[in-house]
């Protein structure tokens, strides 16, 4: 079976946070496809493809998103999915009881700037993109929730918050713009391997949450008691699924979020 299967060629996406990570190979996965992709993101990682075109965009900002999808409109004449992906992660404690009020507790600044980039930004693209697709009563749009916004996740609290509010989201857009023939699904990955968005802070903020080291959260990666394949996710397998999901071979389903995480669970 070729891949033009899922008749993704020539269809417009936008991809919020596509110049790295699960952004990206979204992106990349979408452009073997034939389709035609905006990557909306502040940097620009200096890919060049015929039918990439790149936005620079502050997805928390009205404006910009409203600039965003006139010009994607302008420019194609329609609009047939959105991939909400920009997210941040700052792992913190809500009470660091070993030193409190250090640099691991959570502060009302991380709580804003988190909720703004994770929830805000996928209300005012969803927003903005679904008067579109309600025009035209055809379209999908795909939110990138996370394992830890079903399971919850030690020391990560605030980003797996933001992650509930996204599953609550979809299902709730999916119940209203499905008498228009659009549909809202998510998708959660788990543990996957490296991206940019693992640096060393990071990791070091998400060791000290854990009471482990380093080293201790880097092994965990590769293997894990609580996930039944052993092994981290590949960014691939996340865009296979995403694809997958903006094609018409899923035009069933809607209000549902998928997790892509290897079988992980609490227990």
């Amino acid at each position: 079976m070729t891949e033009d299967w899922l008749g993704l060629s020539k269809k417009v996406f936008i991809v919020t946070g596509g110049s790295s990570g699960i952004g990206a190979a979204i992106i990349d996965k979408l452009l073997s496809l034939n389709a035609i992709v905006y990557n909306a993101d502040l940097k620009d990682n200096g890919k060049k493809e015929k039918d990439l075109f790149f936005v620079q965009t502050d997805v928390t900002s009205e404006t910009a998103v409203a600039s965003l999808v006139d010009k994607v409109v302008s420019d194609q004449g329609k609009i047939d999915g959105l991939v909400n992906n920009a997210g941040i992660n700052l792992p913190r404690l809500l009470v660091d009881a070993k030193k409190p009020h250090s640099k691991f507790e959570f502060t009302a600044e991380n709580f804003n700037k988190m909720f703004s980039v994770n929830v805000k930004s996928v209300f005012l693209l969803s927003q903005a993109v679904a008067r579109q697709l309600v025009k035209q009563k055809d379209g999908v749009i795909v939110n990138m929730s996370s394992e830890a916004g079903l399971e919850g996740s030690q020391g990560q609290s605030i980003y797996s918050a933001t992650k509930g509010a996204i599953n609550g989201l979809t299902r709730s857009w999916a119940k209203e713009l499905g008498e228009f023939n659009v549909r809202v699904v998510g998708v959660a990955p788990g543990i996957m391997e490296a991206t940019g968005l693992r640096t060393l802070a990071y990791e070091e903020a998400l060791a000290y949450t854990r009471h482990k080291t380093v080293a201790q959260i880097r092994a965990g990666y590769s293997s894990t008691t609580t996930t039944p394949l052993g092994r981290s996710g590949h960014l691939y397998e996340v865009a296979d699924l995403v694809a997958y999901y903006l094609s018409k071979r899923a035009s069933y389903i809607t209000g549902v979020t998928t997790n892509v995480a290897g079988g992980k669970s609490r227990g």
